[in-house]
């Protein structure tokens, strides 16, 4: 009889759980919302100012910087996508930007919180009339992110003689993405998972391999893990290093699944030239380098053998910014649902 007490109690409790994680899971739902990212684009109040794009788009010269930012994006993709292409104006690249609304369900009601918000490259062919998906991801951006490293880390490492990482650091932020690219409206608006193209680090070295891929160029490996590295392998998230033809310096891929053979040429290429744009904007002593990086190579943003873009950016406001919208996750996201944030992170699975 007790044995018998004792499984109906093992199993009700496992049923709790059960329920309880289908609850917490039903609590988050997104929306997406899309904006043409063109010379008449204006920031809404919902953008991240931070996002290289809404910097570009602000000032006296907002939309000769985006016309600026936009010819260079379609001239790196006709000069990479030069197969039958020969006066390389084949092609014409769209942007739409992606803002990503969660919706979380309290006992004060819903609220839709701004979540993330990314590029999606849409590939014209002017030759065929046709339009090509592209690769979304380029230019990712997310409030918990800016809290976990402007906030968070800031925090932790405050009057310590020797920099560490809080215990679980990016865990929620991995898991809430792991959720987005998961759910439905992922799926219905996209047939690709993501490419998160980003600098490589300025604290690391990289050495040249042999493999060239064709589009992607020479792979390169890195020394040792970047906080960043780890950071996106919560996300579930792989990263590769490629140096890109005619490029001056290698590029973080990161991406699940394989990046070699999940993606199209053109969609590579879309990702390629759209990222490398803004790199050279945000950071010219890297990526607008006037030497080509050797066959081992240690980035640095003290560099000042490099050209400057016609495209005005402002390195320090985004930093500001970052700050700022850090705090703005934690007042509104991070302190108000922290219990039900930690419950579901505790239960979560795919």
């Amino acid at each position: 009889m007790k044995a018998n007490i004792k499984e109906e109690r093992g199993i009700n409790e496992k049923q709790d759980i059960k329920n309880t994680q289908n609850a917490i899971k039903n609590d988050f739902a997104f929306t997406l919302k899309s904006t043409c990212l063109d010379e008449n684009y204006h920031p809404s109040s919902q953008t991240r100012l931070t996002t290289n794009f809404a910097n570009l788009a602000r000032g006296d010269k907002r939309q000769q910087n985006l016309r600026n930012a936009l010819n260079m994006i379609n001239n790196r993709f006709n000069a990479l996508a030069h197969l039958d292409n020969p006066k390389a104006d084949r092609y014409l690249i769209e942007l739409e930007i992606l803002t990503v609304t969660m919706s979380i369900d309290d006992k004060n009601g819903s609220n839709d919180l701004p979540m993330i918000e990314v590029l999606k490259t849409n590939i014209i062919d002017r030759k065929s009339g046709q339009q090509i998906e592209g690769v979304a991801g380029n230019n990712y951006s997310s409030y918990v992110r800016d809290y976990d490293f402007s906030i968070l880390l800031t925090e932790y490492n405050k009057n310590k003689s020797t920099f560490s990482i809080p215990e679980n650091f990016g865990d929620l932020h991995g898991k809430l993405y792991k959720c987005f690219v998961n759910s439905v409206t992922y799926k219905e608006h996209f047939k690709m998972s993501p490419i998160i193209c980003l600098s490589v680090s300025s604290n690391k070295t990289y050495t040249r391999t042999d493999y060239q891929h064709p589009v992607l160029g020479f792979e390169y490996l890195q020394n040792e893990y970047s906080l960043t590295d780890e950071y996106f392998s919560k996300m579930g998230l792989k990263v590769r290093f490629f140096m890109p033809p005619n490029s001056v310096a290698p590029m973080a891929f990161y991406h699940s699944g394989d990046l070699l053979a999940d993606y199209t040429d053109l969609g590579l290429i879309s990702s390629i030239s759209t990222m490398e744009t803004f790199q050279k904007i945000y950071r010219p002593e890297i990526y607008n380098a006037n030497s080509v990086a050797g066959k081992i190579y240690k980035p640095s943003l003290k560099h000042e053998d490099y050209s400057l873009t016609r495209v005005v950016y402002d390195r320090e406001e985004r930093s500001r910014l970052a700050v700022e919208q850090g705090k703005y996750a934690e007042e509104h996201f991070i302190k108000p649902y922290k219990s039900l944030l930690e419950q579901w992170s505790a239960n979560f699975t795919l």
